[in-house]
């Protein structure tokens, strides 16, 4: 009993399965996580290292290089680069993908947690990070005011952090732009130096005073008193009161030798939000969260703490993931409506009835491939939904076929019940082993190596659950459905649109058919020059691994030049975000100076602070093609002309992150002689067309102050090694001596350092003192000559050797492939010293990774559609008859591409994949229905054109219903997917219309001519 036979006679139990199948799918349906963009697992590990005051290559040389030499021993590493800057190393672990980033996380702290007595005891920090798609700000919030001190900028920002760490599916929160609140003490260095009490034992006393040390506890008859033995400081005047030296009789305070009030740390990263003072607060979601429903309780959550802020403060929503998500998902939303009205028209030959029927399997098939994305943990997201849209198209493909096949044996006289089960049970084989093709064309897709292939995996995997239970709906439901709903027409011949398709056939179909067959090695010659030719234009369409996103928001970025302080750094901010205020299509702004914008994008983040960068984050309306592209060239044409810094406007990049599309690294021991390769690598870049925004990071030398100790001049006076280097840290950056708790619990540091207003002065050198052996304070100047000199700005280092990167971006109009092999080119005419090397990265390198590997998958998929074909037709030249379509769909791919304007992607790649798919599917019918044909007795040239004209109208509906569900996605002009739509739409019409005469013409040349074939194996096993 065939699948066909349970379903009709049982059909009962085909009822309730397929009801609690729909059931599960409106479930999945209502609960699975909705994103913009896939949450994937990424196998990156970075390492943030914090040391105030130390240059780059003290970085490099204690930090970085030995952090690298143990990761670069883990199992399973592929890259270890880092950078080091001012202060900072950020050093970053790539490991193979497939593997666990839980487990290379762990591996990568144990190792360097084994050799941290070997790094600088004075790190301030050295913190591990996760690199996860989730990243991204759900929200991005300002609390803005221009009178609030910070301090209570500071309160409200914790309490609206620790309001949003309570809403269910959020990971956790971060606060940016607040200058850290401190206990200041403001030391008088001349006074300290005149009572020959050294700076230490100020803070020695502080330290003293204020530890936070439980006494314990003591009985007194029957109660137990814990004993408060004081602590953390409670108030100023107790600080101020804490004795530094009893002497004579006399105390000698904290207060007497420093102020002790309220203070802030140095204001190093500048916040504004739409030219207002604010500090910005972000949410990160839990990984596969539903972001629209988390988004409907911080909305709860922002309307309790707006309530409870006082009337200087407002609290505003700068970014918002869900309505990108909702804007998003409502369009493919839309598409996915007119995709099916669409499917609907071209559904009325078969009738109302018929039609009904093959609409049935589009909810179940739909149903279940939600259903099977939910249970696999796949989100719902714009990839995803566009594999739903392109798979609308193909999952009627077997119900039709099954449904005409039905019909027709109606017409021919069967009852519905035999029509049923005979029209099915023929045409079985066939729809078995087309799907199984077209499942295995998908199948590589799945298995695509690399962050590319992670990203869009949940795109083939949507089309192959989806079209999987289509077959399965094909043949059980559509069988009973058509068993109890179809019935005879009065007219054998159909309805009227039925008999006008079926005249056009026969008048227009019939007689080329039988002219192509006259002459088949002259149709076929000139069908393979058609498809060699196209195969030829391949180039002319050009390459791109992903194209930008069209996300309606946009990045500006600014570079000053270096050494620049972080106030003149904020002066050129606010010049761009007064330009892009003037813009009418932006909804908001939120400036940065200092450091970056907080991540707001999967593939873009910022990780240390920088006194000489800024970035304005834009957010927009609405993003309309062609015109907020325009409005973004306007921007870079004002800010090209900065005399102050160097400004890039950047739209957000789908794909794996990638530093620019244009990437030259250049490696070699020597940086003084990298930086001369770095300036002339950028020469040939800016004189290359098509190129913008050239950004050598050695361009200019870093100019900082070195103290020029005296060791000999201060041993003579009796100055202990080290003392002037602490003195003057204390002094400049500061020391935390204890901690200040208030009547809320919260916890500042206590601070002692030199006065200061919003930052250090040069001057404050001055008035820096050394203590010597005997106690006497002398100063600094007198054992130190302060002097500029000039440093490398950063040392980057990939694969344990220096290197550095020159970047670039491409101009509107150029594609990044041709103007990455003009530079290559022209960088040939370089010459480079021994020891030094060029290497490509940028787009050209993620693509040569993402498609890494991809040859062993591809032979699996051909030669698993080579047995889905051998086991269907038994012989290898029907086979080769059916692959012979290939060609064809590719030839109608290529011309879609050129004539749309979109070159070759990665997304492009998956469209021919999937085409192949599609092509050999429609192929198998014709193929398939010949040889039974044959089987029956007719002759070879008579069964070919019978089967060519029979099957001429299912395959017409099943590319007419592709290309139906595919329009709304190729019209969309979205340029990730919209490539993939066109290739499919160009290859079916190609196909359908070439095919059609090729693969009869192909029959004819190969079939080899006898009066009786045996049964398929395939065949005779679905017809048990």
């Amino acid at each position: 009993m065939n699948l066909a036979t349970l379903a009709v006679s049982r059909w009962q139990l085909t009822l309730v399965l397929f009801t609690l199948l729909a059931a599960l799918g409106i479930y999945a349906f209502l609960n699975i996580p909705r994103a913009v963009d896939p949450h994937l697992p990424i196998p990156v590990v970075l390492v943030v290292a914090s040391q105030p005051g130390a240059d780059a290559q003290d970085m490099e040389e204690t930090v970085a290089k030995p952090i690298e030499e143990v990761i670069k021993g883990l199992d399973g590493i592929v890259d270890v680069d880092s950078t080091s800057k001012d202060g900072a190393s950020v050093i970053t672990a790539e490991f193979e993908w497939g593997g666990d980033p839980e487990q290379h996380f762990d591996e990568v702290v144990r190792e360097i947690g084994a050799i941290r007595d070997r790094l600088p005891s004075g790190l301030a920090s050295l913190q591990y990070l996760k690199v996860r798609t989730s990243d991204a700000a759900v929200v991005q919030l300002a609390l803005v005011s221009e009178t609030a001190s910070w301090r209570r900028m500071e309160k409200y920002a914790t309490d609206l952090s620790e309001r949003l760490s309570r809403v269910d599916g959020i990971r956790s929160t971060e606060i940016y732009g607040l200058p850290n609140p401190e206990v200041r003490i403001a030391i008088d260095s001349g006074r300290l130096a005149e009572l020959r009490i050294p700076p230490s034992s100020l803070v020695t006393a502080l330290q003293s005073g204020g530890v936070d040390l439980p006494a314990g506890a003591v009985h007194s008859g029957e109660h137990r008193l814990n004993v408060d033995a004081g602590g953390a400081y409670r108030g100023l005047a107790e600080i101020r009161a804490v004795p530094i030296r009893a002497e004579d009789g006399t105390l000698v305070r904290v207060g007497d030798v420093a102020e002790v009030d309220w203070s802030t740390a140095e204001h190093t990263h500048i916040t504004r939000f739409n030219g207002k003072r604010a500090v910005f607060v972000t949410a990160m979601q839990k990984e596969n969260g539903n972001v629209l429903g988390i988004r409907k309780e911080i909305e709860t959550a922002l309307a309790v703490a707006r309530s409870q802020l006082p009337p200087d403060i407002k609290l505003e929503l700068g970014f918002d993931q869900s309505r990108d998500i909702r804007n998003r998902l409502d369009t493919l939303a839309r598409d996915f409506g007119i995709a099916l009205g669409l499917v609907l028209i071209t559904l009325l030959p078969l009738g109302p009835r018929a039609s009904l029927i093959v609409m049935i399997s589009i909810p179940l098939s739909l149903a279940t491939g939600v259903l099977l994305l939910h249970v696999f943990n796949f989100s719902l997201n714009q990839l995803s939904v566009s594999g739903f849209i392109l798979a609308l198209g193909l999952i009627v493909d077997d119900s039709i076929v099954v449904t005409e096949n039905i019909s027709r044996h109606l017409r021919m006289g069967a009852d519905r019940t035999a029509a049923a089960l005979s029209g099915t049970k023929e045409i079985t084989a066939a729809v078995f082993g087309s799907t199984g093709v077209l499942l295995f064309a998908f199948l590589p897709l799945v298995f695509l190596p690399g962050g590319a292939g992670e990203f869009t995996r949940s795109l083939p995997l949507a089309v192959i659950y989806t079209v999987g239970a289509s077959l399965v709906v094909s043949l059980t439901i559509i069988p009973f459905l058509a068993s109890r709903v179809l019935h005879r027409d009065d007219d054998p011949e159909g309805n009227a649109i039925l008999k006008s398709l079926t005249r056009g056939i026969h008048g227009l179909y019939g007689p080329v058919l039988h002219y192509a067959l006259e002459k088949p090695q002259r149709t076929l010659a000139l069908s393979m020059a058609l498809c060699i030719g196209a195969l030829g234009l391949i180039p002319v369409a050009g390459w791109q691994l992903f194209p930008a996103s069209d996300a309606p928001y946009f990045m500006v970025e600014v570079e000053t030049p270096e050494g620049t302080s972080v106030a003149q750094t904020d002066r050129v901010v606010r010049r761009v975000a007064a330009e892009v205020a003037k813009e009418g299509s932006v909804s908001a702004f939120m400036e940065n100076s200092g450091a970056g914008n907080p991540q707001v994008y999967y593939n873009v983040r910022s990780l240390t602070e920088e006194t000489r960068k800024g970035a304005v984050f834009v957010v927009l309306k609405e993003w309309t093609a062609g015109k907020s592209d325009e409005m973004l060239d306007r921007l870079r044409g004002v800010f090209s002309t900065d005399p102050d810094a160097r400004i890039t406007v950047r739209k957000f990049e789908n794909g794996p992150p990638i530093d620019a599309p244009i990437a030259i690294r250049i490696s070699g021991p020597d940086n003084s002689v990298l930086k001369m390769i770095a300036g002339e690598v950028a020469k040939i870049i800016r004189a290359t067309p098509g190129t913008r925004d050239i950004d050598n990071p050695l361009a200019v030398d870093r100019v900082d102050l070195d103290l020029g100790l005296d060791a000999d001049k201060a041993a003579l006076l009796g100055v202990p090694p080290g003392e002037p280097r602490r003195a003057l840290r204390l002094a400049i950056a500061g020391e935390r001596a204890a901690s200040f708790r208030d009547d809320e619990g919260d916890t500042y540091p206590v601070v002692v350092r030199l006065p200061m207003g919003e930052r250090q002065p040069v001057s404050a050198l001055q008035s820096v003192y050394v203590t010597t052996s005997d106690g006497n304070a002398i100063p600094l100047a007198e054992v130190a000559e302060p002097n500029l000199k000039s440093v490398p700005p950063r040392i980057d280092r990939y694969q344990l050797e220096r290197n550095i990167t020159v970047t670039a971006w491409t101009q509107a109009g150029y594609l990044t492939s041709r103007v990455n092999k003009d530079v290559v080119e022209r960088l040939q005419s370089l010459t480079l010293p021994q020891g030094y090397a060029l290497g490509i990265g940028g787009e050209a390198e993620a693509s040569a990774q993402s498609f890494d590997g991809i040859g062993s998958i591809l032979l699996l998929a051909v030669f698993s559609i080579m047995a889905v074909l051998v086991a269907e037709f038994g012989r290898f030249r029907e086979v080769a008859v059916v692959a012979g379509v290939i060609p064809l769909g590719m030839f109608g791919g290529i011309i879609a591409l050129l004539l749309t304007g979109y070159p070759m992607s990665y997304m492009g790649i998956i469209g021919f994949v999937a085409l192949i798919g599609i092509e050999i599917k429609n192929s198998i019918l014709l193929v398939d229905f010949t040889s039974q044909l044959r089987a029956r007795g007719l002759g070879l040239r008579e069964a070919i054109e019978q089967a060519g004209e029979i099957r001429f109208l299912p395959v017409l509906l099943t590319s007419v219903t592709a290309i139906g569900g595919l329009m709304p996605l190729a019209l969309g002009g979205s340029a990730l997917y919209s490539p993939l739509a066109w290739v499919i739409i160009g290859g079916l019409i190609s196909s359908t219309l070439l095919s059609r005469i090729v693969t009869p013409v192909m029959y004819l040349l190969l079939a080899r001519p006898r009066t009786r074939r045996p049964r398929k194996p395939l065949a005779q096993f679905f017809s048990r």
